[in-house]
């Protein structure tokens, strides 16, 4: 399972990188065991701060466009990653090695759900799952947020774009496809003009 590095895709010569097609499949299987209720938390923990695969730019550059992406982000962000560096094949071995060992658990779940789902200790250690993984991913938002002090728009701006997405998302429930396109492009907008010389 391994291919030659490919120079062109990564960006850093001097970056941390997988070392072949096998380590991606493996670093993405962990990376995908690990992640009970959403793998944000984790990804960001494992390829920025641990293996140093990403920049925290790069990163939220990533996380950015595959949240816009039909199907599922962390998905998308896997075959960005594989593909950085070892273009096709790797794209493909990072997604494998985030859906093959996760889909066999998920189906011994299911059956194993059918049978027991209405076990009261079951359904109150699901919901002990779910708070675990929501404080997760506010941990991990809280972490990125730093990123926005260095963000080409203002601090305040970005952060007022931030409120707006989650009153509009959380408290009004507009749809998220049109908190997107128009938060969204008002972000794109305004940080193009900002940088545009």
């Amino acid at each position: 399972m391994n291919a030659p590095h490919s120079p062109a895709l990564a960006d850093d010569p001097d970056q941390p990188r997988p070392q072949s097609l096998s380590d991606l499949f493996f670093s993405f299987t962990w990376l995908a065991l690990q992640g009970f209720g959403g793998v944000l938390a984790v990804i960001q923990r494992e390829m920025v701060e641990r293996k140093r695969w990403l920049t925290q730019e790069q990163f939220l550059e990533d996380w950015a466009v595959a949240q816009i992406m039909p199907g599922p982000n962390v998905v998308n962000l896997s075959l960005m990653v594989g593909g950085r560096y070892f273009g096709l094949p790797g794209a493909l071995s990072a997604m494998a090695g985030m859906l093959a060992v996760p889909l066999l658990i998920v189906l011994l779940l299911g059956v194993l759900y059918t049978r027991f789902g209405t076990d009261p200790q079951l359904a109150g250690a699901l919901r002990g799952m779910a708070a675990v993984s929501a404080g997760m991913i506010a941990a991990t938002g809280i972490k990125l947020a730093a990123a926005l002090a260095r963000h080409p728009l203002p601090l305040w701006l970005g952060l007022s774009l931030v409120a707006l997405g989650v009153l509009a998302v959380a408290v009004l429930r507009l749809p998220l496809v049109y908190v997107l396109l128009v938060l969204g492009g008002l972000g794109c907008t305004l940080t193009y003009r900002k940088l545009s010389p």
